[in-house]
């Protein structure tokens, strides 16, 4: 009787030494399961897809979540709580970034969340050539799926967007909208960043072309004198002539009578130029106006501001199209007229 009354108090310790042990096992258990389970999610790959690639488009603001179910639509990983898990233990739940992603088949769930983590989105090439109007450009962008091409026109148009890309004097970005090959990527998706962008990028380079001239170079009169360089000749190596010949005239009080100017803003113009339009007094022709015209009549490149800014000195008043690409100068109206006579008319 005595015996079993001092091995009593043994008995519940027993139990919970079985208790504790069952739990750490089950435990155990549980830790190794979950352990399973998100390592297979972790290293699993998805070989079923008949592409090496699949390109994925994130856009700006997704979740996690919604990332999860994009690479999931995608087939290029489960769709489950442990995208989300991982996640969170790697700390790159708010680093996933949005954009166009090419990603490759049969990676794995934590390498798509570290490319998404560090990768740069793809970026689309879009070239902008020299010398076209804002209407042509926005054509270009708009074919290509960048923006609409009514909102383009539009918003180079508009006075108070202008304002806010820091001009004061100009009612049109036209010629400030720089020529240039873009590098884009899907979230810059909007008229208003690509307008910005190219804005961005003329002044970057009248900068570099103007940082070192002194007195400074009025912005306005360089852009339209170039404009209408860029629209003369194709020729690079003939722009810094073609400046010096405008500039040539605009001291002497000549018109500068260039072509180009006469069909700017004319409804319908196309073909060779006519007499009357020739005649037509617009506030670009400058067959009509002894100045330069009220704004550019084109966007013009670098090279072009450069001739306008570094023309060469001359003492040629007039240059006439050889019909190869390039011009014949003179210093005098009447070689001038024997070269149209030469060039021209008989053409």
């Amino acid at each position: 009787m005595n015996e079993s009354l001092e091995r009593s108090p043994a008995q519940p310790f027993q139990l919970l030494k079985r208790v504790v042990l069952w739990t750490a096992l089950f435990l155990s258990l549980v830790v190794i399961a979950l352990a399973v389970w998100l390592g297979s999610y972790a290293m699993g790959r998805n070989d079923d897809s008949t592409t090496d690639t699949v390109i994925v488009n994130i856009p700006s603001g997704t979740s996690v979540r919604g990332i999860s179910t994009i690479l999931g639509e995608a087939g290029l990983i489960k769709d489950d709580v442990r995208f989300l898990i991982f996640a969170k233990l790697r700390g790159v739940s708010g680093k996933l970034r949005a954009g166009e992603f090419a990603i490759d088949t049969g990676t794995t769930p934590l390498e798509v969340m570290d490319l998404l983590a560090k990768a740069v989105p793809l970026q689309h090439s879009v070239t902008i050539p020299e010398g076209l109007k804002i209407e042509e450009i926005a054509e270009i962008f708009a074919r290509e799926g960048w923006c609409d091409a009514e909102e383009y026109i539009k918003l180079a148009r508009d006075h108070s967007f202008i304002k806010e890309l820091g001009f004061s004097e100009i009612d049109s970005l036209e010629g400030y909208l720089y020529p240039d090959t873009y590098n884009l990527t899907r979230n810059m998706h909007g008229t208003r960043k690509i307008i910005e962008l190219q804005v961005q990028r003329f002044h970057k380079v009248w900068k570099e072309l103007t940082h070192e001239l002194d007195p400074a170079p009025d912005v306005k009169e360089t852009v339209i004198l170039a404009s209408i360089v860029e629209k003369e000749t194709g020729a690079s190596s003939e722009r810094p002539l073609i400046a010096g010949v405008f500039h040539n005239r605009l001291r002497k009080g000549m018109r500068l009578q260039s072509d180009p100017t006469v069909v700017y803003g004319v409804e319908g113009a196309g073909g060779p130029i006519t007499r009357s339009q020739l005649r037509a007094a617009t506030p670009y022709n400058t067959y009509v106006i002894p100045a330069l015209p009220v704004g550019p009549i084109a966007n013009p490149g670098k090279a072009a501001l450069d001739a306008v800014l570094n023309p060469v000195e001359s003492k040629y008043l007039y240059f006439v199209s050889k019909n190869d690409g390039t011009h014949q100068f003179s210093t005098n109206l009447r070689d001038h007229n024997r070269a149209v006579q030469k060039y021209q008319r008989k053409k």
